[in-house]
């Protein structure tokens, strides 16, 4: 079992607080209030600047004005208090040379912090997302095979049971939907929505179609896209776009989705493909958020039968091509295609349990995907 150190979000918090406030996003329990009372410990060498929201005294002392003397003060949950952006805001104005303000919160906590400008420049924001290969500082296939059996959320893989990851997921899905979808949105019918996250992972690594979905699930395509796109503002899913140039004939409007708890899936190369997009994600994400790059995550399908799994474009150039196998396999054809029609750009393609590591005369290089991994975050 590899023991998890310092998370990858740490130094640059840190950096980040000396000038601004910093709020924390994310999925639930991917150990934002971990990862805060860590940094509040190092500075401080105790808990006093902690304050949770939904703990009764630390919500009086907040209403009251009555805030512990701490250089760092850390504010968990803050964002169910109606007038938060005022209250930070005017906090931040005034204190801004003596302390230095530290939020999180849930999944929702992204969502309302864009319902007005209030605070703009007046923090960073940085999205703290599962553990991944880098992060926990992985060496070898055992290790993948761990990480991809267990998931990337810090309970169930350090539980090192593949029983308990399981449990961990079934009682996962059910607080999202009792404590996140019902306070953040009002829905009828939370049986049907159960019934989609149910549904959804079978779908991981195709084209997403929400007419399929609608008859399956017989209600309307309104409601299956509100739902989703529900799901995708609580960190429960995400959707990558296609990648479409002029100059190849790619489609253009179905978007492909991945779950980032990747042990949802029952297929064992969807899986790995949801556990790719999910380390891909968290690379694109840290390099938006600490050094400000346009980095996007799509894939490529195209009306000829060409498919990639993934591209990775900046400034919508792209930069990498990836095509993921879950063992050692011939080179996929439209990696090849890709390939030829962007030859400057650097084509991957990686194999979960594979060994061969070579540079095909195309030019792609073909090596295990932890050789990969070991550059992200």
């Amino acid at each position: 079992m590899v023991k998890q150190q310092t998370r990858y979000l740490h130094e640059q918090i840190n950096k980040d607080l000396s000038k601004k406030m910093v709020f924390i996003g994310g999925p639930r329990q991917v150990g934002k209030t971990t990862l805060a009372k860590a940094i509040l410990l190092e500075k401080t060498k105790k808990l006093t600047g902690y304050l949770n929201w939904d703990h009764n005294e630390h919500r009086e002392m907040i209403l009251n004005g009555e805030l512990p003397k701490s250089s760092l003060w850390v504010f968990d949950e803050i964002h169910k208090y109606k007038v938060w952006r005022n209250y930070l805001k005017g906090l931040f104005d005034v204190k801004r040379n003596e302390k230095q303000i530290l939020v999180t919160g849930s999944a929702r906590l992204d969502l309302y912090r864009r319902g007005g400008d209030s605070l703009q420049g007046r923090y960073h924001f940085l999205r703290l997302y599962p553990l991944s290969f880098a992060e926990l500082k992985m060496k070898n296939s055992v290790d993948l095979m761990e990480l991809l059996t267990l998931g990337g959320f810090p309970e169930p893989f350090f539980s090192s049971s593949a029983i308990d990851a399981k449990r961990w997921s079934r009682e996962y899905r059910a607080r999202v939907i009792r404590d996140d979808v019902s306070s953040l949105e009002k829905l009828e019918d939370l049986g049907k929505l159960e019934l989609l996250m149910l549904r959804l992972p079978e779908l991981v690594a195709s084209p997403l179609s929400i007419n399929n979905l609608r008859e399956d699930l017989q209600v309307s395509h309104q409601s299956v896209v509100k739902w989703i796109d529900v799901l995708e503002k609580l960190f429960v899913l995400f959707r990558i776009p296609p990648f479409g140039p002029p100059k190849i004939r790619a489609l253009k409007k179905l978007q492909k989705h991945y779950h980032y708890d990747w042990t949802l899936i029952s297929n064992e190369g969807a899986k790995f493909e949801s556990f790719m997009a999910c380390h891909l994600l968290k690379w694109v994400h840290f390099c938006q958020d600490t050094q400000g790059k346009e980095l996007d995550l799509h894939y490529f399908q195209d009306r000829d039968g060409h498919e990639v799994d993934f591209v990775i474009t900046e400034d919508k150039k792209p930069i990498h091509f990836i095509e993921c196998k879950l063992a050692d396999d011939s080179l996929g054809k439209g990696l090849i295609y890709l390939s030829a029609k962007f030859p400057n750009v650097k084509a991957w393609q990686i194999s979960a349990t594979g060994t061969k590591d070579y540079l095909s005369y195309e030019g792609i290089r073909v090596c295990p995907a932890l050789v990969f991994l070991k550059e992200l975050v």
